[in-house]
């Protein structure tokens, strides 16, 4: 397993916005995660650094990065992958055993850990309507748990993981058979849909900033906000589509909160709907970060 000491995060966040860590480990699997979750009392698990906003100012405690857990098995339609699977990969997987349901996954740019975390979905598929079971790591026991999916409070980008209290180590899905030309129809139009509307990581960002409100898209709202026209020195509002936030260049984090906190009230005034953010805030934060956090999270941010 490597760790490493004072280390560079910003060129692992999709965002290309990161100062140094402290320690961060890079177990490659579930023995040796278990290990560290079982030793270490001040960490924060990671995936593929993809929905989250990482301090310019670095962190200065433990990081566990779970990219180097990539097994995963596919027996009949039942399929079983490690948190650290990239989404992408173990979607193109199964659709080559022509199996379906996993379709959405083929254009985010996380993992199976992230994505059960979350209840990520697009395309009127997610996580929730595959899941079977989920193997966790109970943070107050320090035990392996099992969760079946009546027991994942699944909503809309909300599961029980949201609590803290678990780290997912593995996950279990149950997919249906469907003809091959049926399945990669779907991806085709995931894939398209991103490459016409959403930004690439070629534009570095790290996906929806906000939560969709109950009946309604934030993207919608904070396009009739005007939001497309905010540019700012380093950051700016893709022009295509208004929930998304765009790296320049040389952009911190407080750059991109900045520009939250000018999208968030933008629609607070138009609407006085108060969208919550989807892009978790790691690290340690400024006294300028911190009140910028206050504005725009209820809950609690990840330091």
């Amino acid at each position: 397993m490597q760790i490493k000491e004072n280390f560079e995060v910003k060129p692992l966040t999709t965002y290309k916005i990161g100062g140094k860590v402290k320690c961060i480990y890079f177990p490659e699997n579930l023995e040796e995660f278990t290990t560290l979750l079982r030793k270490l009392d001040n960490y924060i698990v990671l995936g593929s650094c993809s929905n989250v906003i990482f301090s310019s100012n670095g962190y200065s405690g433990n990081i566990i990065l779970t990219t180097e857990m990539k097994n995963f098995e596919i027996k009949g339609t039942r399929v079983y992958a490690d948190c650290g699977v990239k989404d992408p990969l173990i979607s193109q997987k199964v659709s080559e055993q022509s199996l379906s349901g996993l379709e959405f996954l083929i254009g985010l740019p996380g993992t199976i850990g992230g994505a059960v975390y979350m209840n990520a979905g697009a395309h009127g598929q997610c996580i929730a309507d595959v899941l079977v079971s989920c193997c966790l790591f109970d943070r107050e026991t320090k035990e392996i748990v099992f969760k079946q999916k009546q027991d994942m409070e699944f909503s809309y980008r909300h599961s029980v993981l949201d609590s803290g209290r678990y780290v997912v180590l593995s996950a279990e899905f149950e997919l249906k058979k469907a003809p091959n030309e049926v399945i990669k129809e779907l991806m085709d139009r995931n894939l398209n849909f991103r490459k016409t509307i959403q930004p690439s990581l070629a534009n570095p960002n790290a996906g929806s900033v906000f939560k969709n409100p109950e009946n309604d898209s934030a993207g919608r709202l904070l396009d009739k906000a005007g939001a497309k026209s905010f540019d700012l020195d380093n950051v700016k509002v893709w022009d295509k589509h208004a929930n998304f936030i765009v790296n320049k260049g040389n952009a911190t984090s407080e750059d991109v909160l900045e520009l939250m906190v000018k999208m968030f009230n933008a629609v607070k005034d138009m609407y006085t709907i108060e969208l919550t953010p989807e892009q978790i805030y790691i690290g340690d934060k400024t006294e300028k970060e911190e009140e910028l956090c206050n504005i725009l999270y209820r809950t609690k941010t990840l330091r």
